[in-house]
């Protein structure tokens, strides 16, 4: 059955789906100007072999991309989803590694957060990202250049239910570390050896009341006094970098 397509625009995540050996890009819609540097930065690669190329100038480009508000770059192309991955099947491919960190998202919707915090993921070696599959903007342009290509080296679990998913993974001896500023308990203290979710709530109103219950650890970002709360990306940063550096130091 042929798959969907979708657009998506900007250098990083356009260049870096060319890459991707697993990735069906079918058209890529260009400037002169892009196709000449895209083939001086790649030139071993031959990036654009076997893709049909749609020449527009600078104005068609933006028609294309009017309603998202993002910059172009003279590169866009259309492509496939990825074959849904499954978390099941990951974990039982999986079972004799050490340490493996996902991060699970409630209620986040904003293209752009979720973006940022794809490509944070990608730079400090999370494992996964779960998220819900009937909110999760998979075709948004926003979300991939915001994630600046690493939309390709994630695996993304799309799931039907996130607190029946994170009763099946602490079944699977993971523990649940859920972020509220409210928590007495801050994330540094943690251990974070082992198998860890870390859960992030939604933009406005943090995390749910039953999502909390499937936590085992409630955990926080101490900041000044002066700030009432970090943007989720920044959190998830934060939070990534140091779990990245703790464990490449032990």
């Amino acid at each position: 059955m042929k798959k969907t397509t979708f657009l998506i625009a900007g250098k990083h995540a356009v260049t870096e789906a060319l890459k991707n050996p697993i990735r069906r890009v079918s058209k890529v819609f260009l400037t002169e100007d892009s196709k000449k540097t895209l083939n001086k930065t790649n030139q071993n690669l031959n990036l654009l072999k076997g893709v049909e190329l749609y020449y527009k100038n600078k104005r068609e480009l933006d028609r294309l991309c009017a309603k998202d508000e993002i910059s172009h770059q003279g590169l866009i192309a259309e492509i496939e989803h990825f074959d849904k991955k499954n978390l099941k099947d990951y974990l039982k491919s999986f079972e004799s590694k050490k340490n493996i960190t996902f991060v699970a998202l409630e209620e986040v919707t904003d293209p752009r957060n979720i973006g940022s915090i794809i490509r944070s993921a990608v730079s400090f070696n999370i494992d996964g990202l779960i998220v819900k599959e009937r909110s999760f903007p998979s075709e948004s342009k926003l979300l991939y250049k915001s994630a600046s290509g690493c939309m390709e080296h994630i695996n993304i679990f799309e799931v039907s239910n996130i607190n029946t998913t994170l009763k099946y993974l602490k079944a699977k001896n993971f523990w649940v570390c859920g972020f509220d500023k409210n928590s007495k308990k801050n994330f540094t203290e943690h251990d974070w050896n082992g198998y860890n979710v870390l859960l992030f709530g939604s933009e406005g109103y943090g995390l749910k009341f039953q999502t909390t219950k499937n936590s085992d650890f409630l955990l926080k970002i101490d900041i000044s006094e002066k700030v009432e709360s970090l943007n989720i990306s920044n959190s998830a940063s934060i939070v990534f970098h140091y779990i990245n550096f703790i464990r490449k130091n032990r």
